[in-house]
């Protein structure tokens, strides 16, 4: 029994086909112990399968699955915009884009998505004459998410310390130059857990949607369980749809964490 634990405990970043074996092993472990709650729980459920009747559906479910896979990269590419936007706003020297940049942050954080949602299609929308409800969405998504990416890069630029910043400006880099080759080459590793980790909460959030009839994955499940009455089954395929997209990223996340990392 020793033998086993001292296997299977083993420092991180450590290597050799020893360690890949007792990771291969803790992962099936883990993968084993997960596996028989569930299986376990489900042999307990009074419950009659009708994924028959899913199956008939399955085309509208793999159009909103589409739906939010679009709907998320738009919004992925949107909010790191703004939120860097956001970021150099808030370090503005001039104060009116200060305080427009710390509102904007404040009231986007302080709010729920959901009454976000609301507000931006019927009423801002409405007031500029703006029908289509899949821009609006995926605005209102970028907008909120742009919010909290805002907060992660301020963070990682401050992290810089200030005897740099002077060093870099002692030899006559511009603000610009300062951004580009000492401060974003620095944070950027940093950045890499945090970013993956709100880039599926973007993908999440984007069921929030349907509210506004936007027709993604969400919308399209809950409009086969009105027509099937078969809860779980449409509900299960619409969880496993959100996984096959949220932990691509979260592996991808960790992938250039390990590229990036920097020996002190």
């Amino acid at each position: 029994m020793t033998g086993i634990f001292s296997l299977l405990t083993q420092r991180r970043g450590e290597a050799g086909p020893l360690a890949a074996m007792a990771r291969l092993i803790s992962w099936l472990l883990v993968f084993l112990a997960v596996g028989g709650v569930f299986t376990f729980a489900f042999s307990q459920l009074q419950y009659g399968w009708n994924w028959g009747a899913i199956a008939d559906y399955r085309q509208k479910l793999f159009i909103g699955w589409m739906t939010t896979v679009a709907i998320s990269c738009v919004s992925l590419c949107t909010s790191l915009i703004i939120g860097l936007a956001a970021a150099l706003a808030r370090r503005c020297p001039f104060l009116p884009v200060r305080y427009t940049g710390t509102l904007y942050v404040e009231l986007i954080r302080g709010t729920p998505l959901l009454v976000q949602i609301l507000i931006f299609f019927y009423v801002v929308a409405d007031a500029f004459g703006i029908d289509n409800r899949y821009p609006v969405g995926v605005l209102t998504l970028s907008l909120f998410a742009g919010a909290y990416i805002s907060e992660i890069i301020r963070a990682g630029i401050e992290s810089v310390g200030e005897s740099q910043l002077e060093s870099a400006r002692s030899i006559g880099l511009t603000r610009g130059q300062i951004y580009r080759f000492v401060i974003f080459p620095q944070v950027a590793r940093q950045l890499i857990p945090p970013l993956a980790g709100q880039f599926a909460s973007i993908i999440k959030d984007s069921s929030l949607l349907s509210i506004i009839a936007v027709s993604e994955f969400t919308l399209n499940a809950q409009e086969v369980n009105a027509y099937t009455y078969s809860t779980l089954e449409s509900y299960i395929p619409l969880a496993v749809g959100y996984l096959l997209l949220t932990l691509p990223i979260s592996l991808a996340g960790r992938v250039l964490e390990r590229k990036y990392r920097y020996a002190h």
